[in-house]
């Protein structure tokens, strides 16, 4: 456990802690041209990320959160000692920190891809940025850095707020699974923690919504969530009622999963530009991560096997595409979601809203 994070005045500069580099706040102020506006890569409910050149050339992303933010001051020490813990390809990486007088800083290496959320709207000359092909290297990486954190690290990890903008791709379009402010570290024998609800609008598992109690298998349900994302390259998951009126995104898939009508689904800018087999393989896995029960979902560990083609989804699927969610009102969550908790122009976040570390938006 991370206690004391202090940076040091030496004129040497960076210092170590573990692995991780200790930078003063000259080191960061000389990085950022003093925090400058121009050199901003993204904001959130914790502060803003910044395009930094540190000491040694290194391009990064310059993470410094709010000033006097009490919960800001836990996600500084979740973050620092979760990261000093992973080390996987498909997680972000942490190089360092700054902790002086009032400032809480992350330094992270600069992803010059941004993320997966940015991408899936851009294009390149004139085609989607990302292709097919691209998009399932990317829910193939998330996947195994999520069964990292999940199955390999000691003590295990949840990360509690997956999504298209949390995923960073690097120069070769790796996807990296960043921001772990809302961590949670499970200990020896520990299968779940019952905590506030913190995580994003419409991406929070159902047990969770409804008694705090967040496990792996709510990280699998919002990856679900990101594979939606990818498929159909929406930058909201919302369903427009000319679309589909008896539910949300994830009935909406289902039912065109069932009337063989998928094509409706996929991202209609790929213009047919994908295997259609695929596709609604990729839409099963989907469905069987966003299952309402956490016992039906799989876990992260089996939708790698799954992704890398095992054979097991449609049978999988068959065995529980008939399992019902309660009907509506049976175990609905007594929880009301006050405006406040969330931003109008976000319109995604519960009491908290992670911080992007992106590159070029």
């Amino acid at each position: 456990m991370v206690t004391t994070l202090m940076g040091g005045d030496n004129k040497n500069s960076e210092a170590c802690h573990g692995h991780l580099k200790m930078y003063t706040l000259k080191d960061i102020k000389q990085a950022t041209n003093s925090f400058h506006p121009n050199n901003i890569l993204g904001h959130g409910g914790f502060g803003i990320v910044y395009k930094g050149i540190l000491l040694d050339g290194t391009i990064a992303a310059v993470k410094r959160l709010r000033e006097f933010v009490s919960s800001g001051e836990v996600q500084f020490h979740t973050e620092v000692e979760v990261m000093s813990l992973v080390v996987h390809r498909n997680l972000i990486n942490l190089i360092g920190f700054c902790s002086e007088d009032n400032e809480r800083i992350l330094v992270y290496p600069y992803m010059l891809n941004g993320t997966v959320a940015s991408k899936l709207q851009a294009y390149v000359s004139g085609r989607p940025a990302l292709d097919w092909a691209g998009r399932k290297k990317i829910a193939l990486g998330a996947a195994r850095g999520l069964a990292y954190l999940h199955d390999r690290c000691d003590p295990r990890i949840i990360h509690r707020d997956i999504k298209a903008s949390n995923i960073l791709l690097d120069e070769h379009f790796q996807a990296i699974v960043s921001d772990f402010g809302l961590a949670k570290l499970l200990g020896q024998g520990q299968s779940h923690v019952f905590t506030a609800i913190r995580g994003t609008f419409g991406r929070i598992a159902p047990e969770y919504l409804l008694t705090g109690e967040s496990s792996d298998k709510t990280d699998v349900y919002a990856y679900g969530l990101l594979l939606i994302e990818l498929i159909t390259g929406r930058k909201r998951l919302d369903v427009n009622p000319d679309e589909f009126e008896k539910g949300g995104v994830i009935d909406w898939a289902r039912e065109l999963l069932k009337d063989g009508l998928l094509s409706s689904f996929v991202d209609e800018r790929l213009k047919y530009n994908y295997n259609y087999a695929e596709a609604e393989e990729m839409v099963q896995i989907a469905l069987l991560c966003t299952m309402y029960r956490a016992a039906h979902r799989p876990r992260m560990s089996e939708v790698v096997r799954m992704l890398e083609g095992d054979g097991s989804v449609a049978g999988r699927w068959e065995r529980l595409k008939d399992v019902k969610a309660p009907e509506h009102g049976a175990e609905t969550p007594k929880i009301v979601l006050s405006p406040a908790h969330y931003s109008e122009e976000e319109h995604n976040s519960v009491e908290l809203e992670a911080v992007q570390l992106s590159g070029p938006r």
